[in-house]
């Protein structure tokens, strides 16, 4: 525990730099941070759909980012982090794009009118679409025994969260924004978990709420304008949990176990967000749960188990030959 809160906690946040101990070609340590960050994470949707009682989509979808970039700007300044470099800004522009404004706006228009443990159906594509994601963006090239793996998984939790949620006929067109979300979500995760490499986990978040805070103070003030919010303390208070951890705090380990990866595999542990999301949704909304939803359940975990078991397929080494090439055109 003591080595898992010290890489977490750690300022330069880099796989390369640390050596924790490895599972099947994956880091315990990556594992186990990328779980707490989907166990914090797991409670948007169902806080959600609390805070929408009595605030709007547009004010959560922002005012949540709002609140983040407040702490993201204090942490940064009282560590005095250097700026970012170069094409960093680019790469922290497509992390803000998909986990500061698309997931979050998309999710809280979608939720208006779709039930928590509903939303839970296409966001469990998102383990596969981050792997995907992850693979288009960087040098990672997991096996084909990975993405059958993988593909079950999202196969399973899809089957899972839609018996739940009554069916695959309940889907309408706020799964097109949700798909939206997967989308936007799959993209700033896999491009923060590599920049996360080279900025740290929390600054990368940090930086990206920091960059997007003047779009989205804009939009938290002419919703304000339109429609002073009036909530209820717990609808505040699930506000409060959607900026500070499911905007913030969550992500300092989220991106740590992505940058630790392999990313392809760590996503996969999202697999079991779906399964926390309903049974979070059932204590906290009261909504029903069932044996075919604790069953369902496992079977996504152990979807979830076995693609982060797989090994990603190594680089090939530079043979000698090509080595004595490559020094003989140096010395020419």
């Amino acid at each position: 525990m003591r080595e898992l809160l010290s890489l977490f906690m750690r300022d330069n946040s880099s796989a390369t730099h640390s050596r924790p101990v490895v599972v099947s070609g994956v880091h315990a340590s990556g594992l186990w941070l990328g779980l707490l960050g989907v166990a914090a994470f797991s409670l948007t949707v169902p806080f959600t759909k609390v805070a929408l009682a009595g605030l709007s989509p547009l004010f959560i979808g922002s005012g949540r980012a709002v609140v983040a970039a407040v702490l993201a700007g204090c942490a940064l300044a009282l560590t005095r982090q250097p700026l970012p470099r170069g094409m960093q800004w680019l790469r922290i522009t497509v992390v803000a794009a998909g986990v500061v404004l698309g997931f979050p706006l998309l999710t809280s228009y979608a939720l208006t009118s779709t039930p928590a443990s509903h939303g839970a159906v296409v966001i469990a594509l998102l383990p596969a679409a981050t792997a995907t994601a992850a693979v288009l963006r960087g040098r990672e090239r997991p096996p084909r025994a990975f993405w059958l793996i993988t593909g079950a998984g999202a196969a399973a939790a899809i089957i899972f969260a839609s018996i739940h949620a009554g069916g695959f006929g309940q889907l309408h067109w706020a799964d097109l924004l949700l798909l939206g979300a997967v989308a936007a979500g799959a993209a700033g995760y896999a491009e923060g978990g590599l920049l996360a490499r080279e900025l740290g986990a929390w600054q990368t978040v940090s930086w990206a709420l920091v960059l997007a805070s003047p779009l989205m103070l804009a939009l938290t003030a002419v919703d304000m304008a339109q429609r002073p919010p009036s909530a209820e303390p717990a609808e505040w208070a699930a506000f409060a949990y959607l900026g500070v951890v499911s905007m913030f705090l969550g992500f300092f380990a989220w991106y740590r176990g992505l940058a630790i990866g392999p990313i392809a595999q760590v996503s996969q542990i999202q697999l079991i967000q779906p399964v926390l999301t309903i049974c979070w949704a059932a204590l906290l909304l009261g909504e029903a749960l069932t044996w075919s939803t604790v069953l369902g359940g496992v079977a996504v975990i152990l979807s979830a188990g076995a693609a982060v078991r797989v090994r990603l397929r190594p680089e090939p080494a530079p043979s000698t030959t090509t080595t004595s090439r490559s020094l003989q055109t140096v010395k020419d």
